[in-house]
């Protein structure tokens, strides 16, 4: 059974105002995951939700590059970046969690993309794979087995974390309907990714 067991911990990613329609990055869909996790979150005793926190010159906004336009493409010390609309700003109203989003007896808020020269789409380690976040410690120490994944975007931090969490050794599932794609490489290479390393895939219904 998932969710109540102490090795079970369910890990919200980005559900915040600027990757939900009307913000500057959204998924679309976005904002119909909100009050779904919030359901299934209260099938869970162990929650994490991340939260992307960027300065407001990171890296990998297109504003930060002269000449540069949003989804174009450029070489970072530590590899290809897409830059992105501003977004997530911190402090700012897009950064926020959703309003729909409920989840009060969430233990661990962890904020990533705060490094200004360098992004971070999983909730693990930053762009560059190496550096961590320190969630890995984290869940380790409270004796974590199984994380399952919900958030957005899919193709994007849903889908780095849920590799890194594989590689790193935990059983890693993945809750289809409380996730949405940001489409710019479509979700069929996330699941045949998914399905490659093992990582399984489930529907709230399996779970509520």
């Amino acid at each position: 059974m998932i969710g109540r067991s102490d090795a079970d911990v369910l890990l919200v990613i980005d559900v915040q105002r600027d990757f939900c329609p009307g913000g500057s990055l959204p998924v679309p869909g976005g904002d119909e995951v909100a009050p779904l996790i919030s359901r299934l979150a209260q099938a869970f005793d162990h929650v994490v939700m991340t939260q992307d926190w960027h300065p407001p010159d990171h890296a990998s906004f297109a504003s930060s590059h002269p000449g540069r336009k949003p989804f174009e493409e450029i070489d970072l010390p530590y590899g290809r970046q897409i830059l992105w609309p501003d977004h997530c700003v911190q402090g700012a109203g897009g950064a926020d969690f959703h309003p729909a989003l409920d989840i009060p007896h969430a233990a661990l808020v962890l904020r990533k993309g705060h490094r200004r020269d360098i992004d971070s789409y999983s909730a693990f380690f930053e762009n560059d794979r190496r550096t961590p976040t320190g969630l890995c410690g984290y869940l380790r120490e409270r004796g974590f087995a199984r994380v399952v994944l919900t958030g957005l975007a899919l193709d994007v931090c849903v889908r780095w974390t849920a590799e890194d969490a594989k590689r790193l050794g935990f059983s890693v599932a993945v809750v289809e309907d409380a996730c949405r794609a940001l489409g710019l490489a479509g979700s069929t290479s996330a699941w045949n990714s998914f399905r490659e390393i093992g990582v399984d895939r489930f529907a709230t219904a399996d779970i509520l």
